[in-house]
Protein backbone atom coordinates (compact mmCIF):
# COMPACT_ATOMS: atom_id res chain seq x y z
CA UNK A 1 0.00 0.00 0.00
CA UNK A 2 0.78 3.42 -0.07
CA UNK A 3 3.27 5.00 2.34
CA UNK A 4 0.79 6.94 4.21
CA UNK A 5 -1.29 6.03 7.49
CA UNK A 6 -3.92 9.19 6.17
CA UNK A 7 -6.77 7.91 4.24
CA UNK A 8 -7.21 11.72 2.53
CA UNK A 9 -3.56 11.59 1.85
CA UNK A 10 -4.28 8.19 0.02
CA UNK A 11 -7.24 9.30 -1.84
CA UNK A 12 -4.66 12.47 -3.74
CA UNK A 13 -2.17 9.94 -4.05
CA UNK A 14 -4.82 7.28 -6.09
CA UNK A 15 -5.77 10.01 -7.86
CA UNK A 16 -2.92 11.18 -9.45
CA UNK A 17 -1.76 7.33 -10.21
CA UNK A 18 -5.51 7.48 -12.10
CA UNK A 19 -4.77 10.69 -13.89
CA UNK A 20 -1.60 9.36 -15.66
CA UNK A 21 -3.58 6.47 -16.44
CA UNK A 22 -5.94 8.01 -18.13
CA UNK A 23 -2.97 10.20 -20.17
CA UNK A 24 -1.32 8.11 -23.38
CA UNK A 25 1.43 10.74 -22.79
CA UNK A 26 3.57 11.36 -19.64
CA UNK A 27 2.43 14.35 -17.41
CA UNK A 28 3.90 17.09 -15.68
CA UNK A 29 2.95 18.17 -12.28
CA UNK A 30 1.18 21.67 -13.72
CA UNK A 31 -0.49 18.88 -16.01
CA UNK A 32 -1.53 16.67 -12.78
CA UNK A 33 -2.96 19.82 -11.22
CA UNK A 34 -5.34 20.72 -13.64
CA UNK A 35 -6.46 17.30 -14.26
CA UNK A 36 -7.36 16.60 -10.53
CA UNK A 37 -9.64 19.44 -10.41
CA UNK A 38 -12.18 17.28 -12.78
CA UNK A 39 -11.68 14.40 -9.74
CA UNK A 40 -12.39 17.19 -7.47
CA UNK A 41 -9.10 17.59 -6.07
CA UNK A 42 -7.26 20.95 -5.98
CA UNK A 43 -3.43 21.03 -5.09
CA UNK A 44 -0.61 22.85 -6.06
CA UNK A 45 2.50 22.02 -8.58
CA UNK A 46 4.20 21.75 -5.35
CA UNK A 47 2.27 19.33 -3.82
CA UNK A 48 1.67 17.49 -6.67
CA UNK A 49 5.55 16.96 -6.49
CA UNK A 50 5.52 15.91 -2.99
CA UNK A 51 3.30 13.37 -4.31
CA UNK A 52 5.07 12.28 -7.24
CA UNK A 53 8.41 11.49 -5.16
CA UNK A 54 6.04 8.78 -2.93
CA UNK A 55 4.93 7.21 -5.66
CA UNK A 56 8.31 6.97 -7.44
CA UNK A 57 10.06 5.70 -4.01
CA UNK A 58 7.46 3.13 -4.42
CA UNK A 59 7.95 2.11 -8.50
CA UNK A 60 4.44 3.36 -9.35
CA UNK A 61 5.43 6.08 -11.24
CA UNK A 62 8.33 6.68 -13.89
CA UNK A 63 10.12 9.90 -14.34
CA UNK A 64 10.75 11.11 -17.89
CA UNK A 65 12.98 14.20 -17.63
CA UNK A 66 11.00 17.30 -18.12
CA UNK A 67 8.16 15.17 -20.24
CA UNK A 68 6.78 14.36 -16.70
CA UNK A 69 5.85 10.89 -15.71
CA UNK A 70 4.63 7.94 -16.83
CA UNK A 71 2.38 4.71 -14.68
CA UNK A 72 4.32 1.76 -14.70
CA UNK A 73 2.88 -1.69 -14.41
CA UNK A 74 3.45 -1.35 -10.62
CA UNK A 75 1.63 1.78 -10.96
CA UNK A 76 -1.46 -0.46 -12.79
CA UNK A 77 -1.59 -2.74 -10.06
CA UNK A 78 -1.42 -0.31 -7.39
CA UNK A 79 -4.36 1.71 -8.89
CA UNK A 80 -6.26 -1.42 -9.46
CA UNK A 81 -5.67 -2.65 -5.70
CA UNK A 82 -6.30 0.58 -3.86
CA UNK A 83 -8.98 1.74 -2.81
CA UNK A 84 -11.13 -0.80 -3.61
CA UNK A 85 -14.58 0.76 -2.78
CA UNK A 86 -13.80 3.77 -4.34
CA UNK A 87 -12.92 2.41 -7.80
CA UNK A 88 -16.21 0.90 -8.37
CA UNK A 89 -17.31 1.67 -11.66
CA UNK A 90 -13.37 2.46 -12.59
CA UNK A 91 -13.73 -0.23 -15.68
CA UNK A 92 -17.10 1.62 -17.21
CA UNK A 93 -14.93 5.21 -17.10
CA UNK A 94 -12.16 3.45 -18.92
CA UNK A 95 -13.35 1.84 -21.83
CA UNK A 96 -15.63 5.27 -21.78
CA UNK A 97 -13.03 7.51 -21.92
CA UNK A 98 -10.65 5.75 -23.99
CA UNK A 99 -14.03 5.20 -26.80
CA UNK A 100 -13.73 8.97 -26.93
CA UNK A 101 -9.91 8.70 -27.58
CA UNK A 102 -10.37 6.24 -30.22
CA UNK A 103 -10.20 7.85 -34.10
CA UNK A 104 -10.04 5.05 -36.07
CA UNK A 105 -12.08 5.46 -39.66
CA UNK A 106 -12.96 2.17 -40.73
CA UNK A 107 -13.54 3.54 -44.16
CA UNK A 108 -9.71 4.45 -44.12
CA UNK A 109 -8.60 2.33 -41.64
CA UNK A 110 -6.10 4.47 -40.13
CA UNK A 111 -6.43 5.60 -36.68
CA UNK A 112 -6.03 5.11 -33.38
CA UNK A 113 -7.73 1.77 -31.89
CA UNK A 114 -7.81 0.62 -27.86
CA UNK A 115 -5.75 -2.19 -27.10
CA UNK A 116 -4.86 -4.46 -24.44
CA UNK A 117 -1.20 -5.01 -23.55
CA UNK A 118 0.23 -8.85 -22.09
CA UNK A 119 4.01 -8.69 -20.83
CA UNK A 120 5.34 -12.39 -21.55
CA UNK A 121 8.45 -13.60 -19.76
CA UNK A 122 11.01 -13.58 -22.86
CA UNK A 123 11.55 -17.28 -22.67
CA UNK A 124 8.11 -18.46 -22.74
CA UNK A 125 7.11 -15.77 -25.47
CA UNK A 126 7.68 -18.17 -28.35
CA UNK A 127 5.29 -21.00 -26.59
CA UNK A 128 2.90 -18.53 -25.76
CA UNK A 129 2.37 -17.38 -29.52
CA UNK A 130 1.58 -21.16 -30.41
CA UNK A 131 -0.89 -21.93 -27.73
CA UNK A 132 -2.71 -18.50 -29.32
CA UNK A 133 -2.74 -19.94 -32.70
CA UNK A 134 -5.87 -22.09 -32.81
CA UNK A 135 -7.61 -18.76 -30.95
CA UNK A 136 -6.80 -16.25 -33.75
CA UNK A 137 -7.42 -18.46 -36.44
CA UNK A 138 -10.99 -19.83 -35.79
CA UNK A 139 -11.89 -16.08 -34.65
CA UNK A 140 -12.37 -16.09 -31.18
CA UNK A 141 -10.91 -12.95 -30.99
CA UNK A 142 -11.47 -9.01 -32.28
CA UNK A 143 -8.97 -8.70 -34.78
CA UNK A 144 -5.71 -10.49 -35.76
CA UNK A 145 -4.04 -7.26 -36.09
CA UNK A 146 -1.21 -7.19 -33.38
CA UNK A 147 2.05 -5.67 -31.78
CA UNK A 148 4.92 -6.54 -29.96
CA UNK A 149 7.34 -4.81 -28.03
CA UNK A 150 10.78 -5.22 -26.24
CA UNK A 151 11.60 -3.84 -22.99
CA UNK A 152 12.05 -0.07 -22.39
CA UNK A 153 9.30 -0.01 -25.67
CA UNK A 154 5.94 1.30 -25.18
CA UNK A 155 2.14 -0.12 -25.99
CA UNK A 156 -0.54 1.98 -25.05
CA UNK A 157 -0.31 3.14 -21.45
CA UNK A 158 2.48 0.25 -20.58
CA UNK A 159 5.80 0.69 -20.59
CA UNK A 160 7.37 -3.38 -21.32
CA UNK A 161 9.64 -3.85 -18.27
CA UNK A 162 12.92 -5.38 -18.19
CA UNK A 163 13.25 -9.09 -19.19
CA UNK A 164 9.42 -9.21 -20.55
CA UNK A 165 7.77 -8.82 -24.17
CA UNK A 166 4.79 -7.19 -24.94
CA UNK A 167 1.80 -7.99 -26.99
CA UNK A 168 -0.84 -6.03 -27.77
CA UNK A 169 -4.43 -7.01 -28.95
CA UNK A 170 -7.27 -5.24 -30.36
CA UNK A 171 -10.31 -4.64 -27.48
CA UNK A 172 -13.54 -5.06 -28.30
CA UNK A 173 -13.78 -1.11 -27.34
CA UNK A 174 -12.70 -0.32 -30.39
CA UNK A 175 -16.07 -0.58 -32.02
CA UNK A 176 -17.66 1.51 -29.23
CA UNK A 177 -15.39 3.81 -30.10
CA UNK A 178 -15.94 4.30 -33.72
CA UNK A 179 -19.56 3.58 -33.14
CA UNK A 180 -19.71 6.73 -30.78
CA UNK A 181 -17.83 8.50 -33.60
CA UNK A 182 -20.70 7.55 -35.82
CA UNK A 183 -23.05 9.21 -33.31
CA UNK A 184 -24.15 5.98 -32.02
CA UNK A 185 -23.93 5.61 -28.32
CA UNK A 186 -22.84 2.09 -26.79
CA UNK A 187 -23.57 0.86 -23.27
CA UNK A 188 -21.16 -1.29 -21.56
CA UNK A 189 -23.37 -3.41 -19.51
CA UNK A 190 -21.41 -6.57 -18.41
CA UNK A 191 -18.41 -8.79 -19.42
CA UNK A 192 -19.21 -12.33 -18.94
CA UNK A 193 -18.04 -16.10 -19.97
CA UNK A 194 -19.95 -16.93 -23.56
CA UNK A 195 -20.95 -20.89 -23.89
CA UNK A 196 -20.30 -21.75 -27.70
CA UNK A 197 -21.99 -24.70 -29.08
CA UNK A 198 -21.96 -26.46 -32.30
CA UNK A 199 -19.85 -22.88 -33.09
CA UNK A 200 -22.94 -20.66 -32.30
CA UNK A 201 -23.02 -18.86 -29.03
CA UNK A 202 -25.57 -19.88 -26.86
CA UNK A 203 -25.43 -18.30 -23.42
CA UNK A 204 -23.82 -16.42 -20.77
CA UNK A 205 -22.98 -18.67 -17.75
CA UNK A 206 -21.41 -15.92 -15.29
CA UNK A 207 -21.43 -12.03 -15.78
CA UNK A 208 -19.84 -9.33 -13.89
CA UNK A 209 -21.40 -6.09 -14.32
CA UNK A 210 -18.87 -3.28 -15.31
CA UNK A 211 -20.87 -0.48 -13.39
CA UNK A 212 -20.14 -2.56 -9.78
CA UNK A 213 -16.69 -3.79 -10.36
CA UNK A 214 -12.72 -2.08 -10.10
CA UNK A 215 -11.23 -5.39 -12.16
CA UNK A 216 -12.00 -6.01 -16.04
CA UNK A 217 -13.95 -9.19 -15.90
CA UNK A 218 -12.23 -11.03 -18.07
CA UNK A 219 -8.78 -10.67 -16.29
CA UNK A 220 -10.75 -12.23 -13.12
CA UNK A 221 -11.97 -15.30 -15.45
CA UNK A 222 -8.64 -15.53 -17.39
CA UNK A 223 -6.96 -16.12 -13.30
CA UNK A 224 -9.72 -17.84 -12.00
CA UNK A 225 -9.28 -21.05 -14.97
CA UNK A 226 -12.97 -19.90 -16.40
CA UNK A 227 -12.73 -20.51 -19.86
CA UNK A 228 -12.03 -23.13 -22.31
CA UNK A 229 -11.05 -21.09 -25.03
CA UNK A 230 -8.50 -23.48 -27.20
CA UNK A 231 -11.26 -25.94 -26.82
CA UNK A 232 -13.60 -23.72 -28.30
CA UNK A 233 -11.48 -23.24 -31.08
CA UNK A 234 -10.54 -26.47 -31.65
CA UNK A 235 -14.07 -28.36 -31.89
CA UNK A 236 -16.73 -25.64 -31.62
CA UNK A 237 -17.69 -26.30 -28.11
CA UNK A 238 -16.04 -24.64 -25.04
CA UNK A 239 -16.13 -21.21 -22.83
CA UNK A 240 -14.83 -17.70 -24.11
CA UNK A 241 -14.55 -14.56 -22.75
CA UNK A 242 -17.16 -11.80 -24.29
CA UNK A 243 -18.93 -8.83 -23.53
CA UNK A 244 -22.49 -7.05 -23.79
CA UNK A 245 -23.44 -4.20 -25.09
CA UNK A 246 -26.68 -2.39 -26.45
CA UNK A 247 -26.93 0.20 -29.05
CA UNK A 248 -30.43 2.14 -29.65
CA UNK A 249 -33.21 0.03 -31.69
CA UNK A 250 -32.77 2.76 -34.31
CA UNK A 251 -29.65 2.72 -35.28
CA UNK A 252 -29.19 -1.05 -35.90
CA UNK A 253 -28.79 -0.64 -39.32
CA UNK A 254 -26.28 2.12 -39.31
CA UNK A 255 -24.03 0.14 -36.56
CA UNK A 256 -24.35 -2.74 -38.76
CA UNK A 257 -22.59 -1.11 -41.50
CA UNK A 258 -20.05 -0.05 -39.78
CA UNK A 259 -19.18 -3.70 -38.31
CA UNK A 260 -19.20 -4.33 -41.73
CA UNK A 261 -16.54 -1.83 -42.70
CA UNK A 262 -14.75 -2.77 -39.64
CA UNK A 263 -14.58 -6.29 -40.93
CA UNK A 264 -13.17 -5.26 -44.04
CA UNK A 265 -10.00 -4.01 -42.29
CA UNK A 266 -9.57 -6.42 -40.21
CA UNK A 267 -11.23 -5.85 -37.19
CA UNK A 268 -14.46 -8.08 -36.01
CA UNK A 269 -15.47 -9.48 -32.94
CA UNK A 270 -19.05 -9.14 -33.03
CA UNK A 271 -20.50 -12.54 -32.28
CA UNK A 272 -24.20 -11.47 -32.58
CA UNK A 273 -26.54 -8.17 -33.03
CA UNK A 274 -29.53 -8.59 -31.78
CA UNK A 275 -33.27 -7.22 -32.33
CA UNK A 276 -34.82 -4.57 -31.15
CA UNK A 277 -36.28 -5.29 -27.68
CA UNK A 278 -35.33 -8.83 -27.84
CA UNK A 279 -33.16 -10.98 -25.56
CA UNK A 280 -29.84 -11.90 -26.54
CA UNK A 281 -28.37 -15.07 -25.77
CA UNK A 282 -30.78 -15.25 -23.01
CA UNK A 283 -29.98 -12.34 -21.74
CA UNK A 284 -32.97 -9.05 -21.92
CA UNK A 285 -32.27 -5.72 -23.07
CA UNK A 286 -34.12 -2.32 -22.63
CA UNK A 287 -37.34 -1.48 -24.18
CA UNK A 288 -35.99 0.25 -27.96
CA UNK A 289 -32.06 -1.14 -27.33
CA UNK A 290 -30.57 -3.81 -29.36
CA UNK A 291 -28.19 -6.30 -27.32
CA UNK A 292 -25.09 -6.56 -29.41
CA UNK A 293 -22.22 -9.20 -28.04
CA UNK A 294 -18.81 -9.17 -28.97
CA UNK A 295 -15.21 -11.04 -28.75
CA UNK A 296 -12.84 -10.33 -25.52
CA UNK A 297 -10.02 -9.00 -27.13
CA UNK A 298 -8.14 -11.07 -24.08
CA UNK A 299 -9.42 -14.81 -25.87
CA UNK A 300 -6.24 -15.15 -27.47
CA UNK A 301 -4.13 -14.69 -23.91
CA UNK A 302 -6.90 -17.31 -22.14
CA UNK A 303 -5.48 -19.81 -24.01
CA UNK A 304 -1.97 -19.38 -23.37
CA UNK A 305 -2.91 -19.58 -19.75
CA UNK A 306 -4.70 -22.36 -20.30
CA UNK A 307 -1.77 -23.81 -21.63
CA UNK A 308 -0.29 -22.90 -18.77
CA UNK A 309 1.85 -19.67 -20.07
CA UNK A 310 1.22 -17.04 -17.80
CA UNK A 311 1.13 -13.05 -18.54
CA UNK A 312 0.81 -9.71 -16.86
CA UNK A 313 -2.54 -9.20 -18.89
CA UNK A 314 -3.68 -5.03 -19.12
CA UNK A 315 -7.11 -4.65 -20.37
CA UNK A 316 -7.98 -1.01 -21.82
CA UNK A 317 -3.86 -0.91 -21.81
CA UNK A 318 -4.59 2.48 -24.57
CA UNK A 319 -4.88 3.98 -27.67
CA UNK A 320 -2.24 2.56 -30.83
CA UNK A 321 -2.25 3.45 -34.04
CA UNK A 322 -3.37 1.45 -36.25
CA UNK A 323 -0.58 1.40 -39.15
CA UNK A 324 1.67 0.52 -35.65
CA UNK A 325 -0.12 -3.45 -35.69
CA UNK A 326 0.42 -6.00 -38.03
CA UNK A 327 -0.87 -9.51 -38.56
CA UNK A 328 -0.27 -12.07 -36.03
CA UNK A 329 0.39 -14.21 -39.02
CA UNK A 330 3.50 -12.21 -39.82
CA UNK A 331 5.42 -13.11 -36.44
Amino acid sequence: MLESDAPDTERKTVAILKVLSESPEPLGSISIARALENHGIYLNERTVRYHLRITDARGFTQPLGRDGRMLTRRGHEELTNALASEQIGFVIERIALLAFQTTLDPARGTGEVIINTSLFPKDRFKKALSAMKDAFSSGVCVSDLVAVAEEGEKLGDVIVPEGKVGFATVCSATINGVLLKAGIPMDSRFGGILEIRDSLPRRFVAIIHYAGSSLDPSLAYIKAHMTSVREAAATGNGKILANFREIPGAAKPMAEELVAKLKAIGIGGVVMVGYTSQPVCQIPVGLNKVGVILDGGLNPLAAAEEAGIEADNIANSGTMDMMRLGSFWDI
